[in-house]
């Protein structure tokens, strides 16, 4: 559930952008009638952080080799961005009244597609751990969302879509003290209020709505913007069309999968993240941390994420274990020697309550969740059919996105061989959607290992491939080494730029249809 790869822009690309236009609010501050509600803007008109030109934002992508890569994969750029930092008030997990903050994208420039009403893409950005993310601050390098926000910039804005993207209640410069993690409640209501707010922005920024609006998002935006979807269709909001992307949006299925021997790479910050979220929304996932955690890692870990640190310094201090979540004999062990080394000394969770998570698995087992997945299990109209006793696992049921039925087109995309999020998860929901009645041409499930297939997104799986390709042999070394480079890169690094491709191709083909 890892954020975008980070690229590594120069000190030229600084230079062109010291010489572009600057921030500010570019007029006068805007009297407006009073509004403190969820979806207000704290500051009319949202600050100008960063107006590139086309050529400027064409020269920023051709400073380094990612960027050169990246606009083969997205496309020369039409447009240029202006990029805005939008304040909006929304809720927290507990519908506490809060703020959070967002980027707006517009695009700019002379061509058509750059001008005149335009589509709106809401996007939702991976897991983050550093609690300063800002995806409206990507012009600035040393940024933990610089990266991501230069390809969703790439691939939408500069194309001639509005973004919005929100960074979520509890990072920048949010007064939430935690993060309402994998919470389908609260972030698609987030989600819902920066779009809200964002709209009531468009008459000061010079930003026209065509009325045809799309969702996004990766990893852990990839259920975030399956969660605000489900949000929009159940205000009646019209939506044209969502891409979850490697979404954990049966984040139930992969709950069980990790205490049954099967812990994803990144377990070590995804599970505390989600253990004080869920506890912040329901209070009973613990009594006391060290219910679940070891003693070294107990005190302090329900306040730990997001960080003011990198996560590198969180296991450099001993925090948190880069990869240990589970004791070297823990019980269940692993389902597959290559997850042995999620299984070693200084672990994150105690042998105690994986043993509880285990036999409450045994005992109370959910349908869809079966391990080993069977076509039943993944293609299952009741897949939660299920009443689990632990309370982590009641959490992740609550908040698993099998429960409901998209009545406007969805595409999935993902790779089968991902380590961070399991493309069970991806087969999973589709499966339910199908056996729930979506239409088979509602439903769209991009497997870019699946070279076999031919269809519109067969370009990309051709990409993914020679990115893999070029990943190992840039390893080099043993074998070994070259597959474990691709384990390591294939998340963060190799899935993203073709999904959110597809992703937009996909858009363009709803848009074309008239859908």
């Amino acid at each position: 559930m890892n954020r975008l790869p980070a690229l590594a822009l120069s000190g030229v690309a600084l230079m062109i952008l010291a010489g572009c236009g600057g921030g500010g609010n570019d007029g006068f501050a805007v009297n407006v009638p009073a509004d403190t509600g969820r979806g207000s803007v704290v500051t009319q008109p949202p600050e100008r952080v960063q107006r590139l030109t086309t050529d400027q934002f064409t020269a920023l992508l051709q400073v380094t080799a990612q960027g050169r890569s990246l606009q083969t994969i997205a496309g020369t750029p039409k447009c240029g961005v202006d990029l805005r930092y939008l304040e909006y008030r929304t809720i927290g997990g507990q519908g506490e009244a809060t703020n959070a903050t967002a980027a707006i994208m517009v695009p700019a420039g002379t061509d058509p597609a750059c001008n005149g009403p335009r589509p709106v893409v809401l996007y939702a950005h991976g897991t983050a751990v550093e609690r300063s993310y800002n995806i409206a601050r990507w012009t600035d390098t040393s940024q933990p969302a610089a990266a991501e926000g230069v390809i969703v910039a790439a691939m939408f804005a500069a194309q001639g879509f509005i973004v919005v993207a929100p960074n979520y209640a509890g990072y920048d410069k949010s007064t939430l003290t935690y993060h309402p993690y994998l919470n389908g409640n609260q972030q698609g209501k987030d989600m819902v209020d920066a779009l809200t707010a964002a709209r009531k922005t468009f008459p000061f920024i010079d930003a026209s709505d065509a009325g045809a609006l799309f969702v996004t998002g990766y990893s852990q935006g990839g259920y975030v913007a399956l969660a605000a979807h489900r949000e929009l269709q159940a205000i009646g909001a019209k939506v044209a069309a969502s891409a979850p992307l490697s979404a954990p949006s049966a984040i139930s299925l992969l709950t069980d999968y990790t205490f049954s021997g099967w812990p994803a790479l990144g377990s070590t910050l995804f599970t505390p993240l989600l253990s004080t979220s869920w506890q912040k929304q329901f209070g009973y996932v613990y009594n006391n941390t060290a219910d679940i955690y070891e003693a070294q890692y107990a005190a302090g870990i329900d306040t730990l994420l997001p960080s003011l640190v990198p996560s590198n310094t969180l296991y450099t201090t001993g925090k948190l274990p880069p990869l240990a979540l589970f004791a070297p004999n823990a019980v269940p062990g692993p389902v597959d020697p290559s997850l042995a080394v999620f299984y070693a000394p200084n672990n994150l969770v105690r042998q105690t309550y994986l043993t509880q998570a285990a036999t409450d698995i045994q005992v109370n087992p959910c349908p869809g969740n079966a391990l080993p997945a069977t076509p039943a299990s993944l293609n299952n109209a009741a897949p939660l059919g299920c009443r689990p006793l632990l309370g982590f696992r009641r959490a992740a049921l609550a908040n698993d996105l099998r429960n409901w039925l998209p009545t406007r087109p969805v595409l999935m995309c993902g790779g089968a061989n991902d380590p961070t999020v399991n493309f069970l998860s991806t087969r999973a929901t589709a499966g339910y959607f199908r056996a729930s009645g979506m239409p088979a041409t509602a439903l769209t499930v991009v497997d870019l290992e699946d070279i076999n297939a031919t269809d519109a997104f067969s370009a990309a799986r051709a990409g993914f491939a020679q990115a893999k390709i070029g990943t190992a042999t840039s390893a080099g070394g043993t074998t070994a080494d070259q597959q474990q480079a691709v384990v390591q890169a294939y998340h963060g690094t190799l899935v993203p730029p073709f999904c959110v491709a597809a992703a937009r191709g996909f858009f363009v083909g709803v848009l074309a249809a008239g859908l």
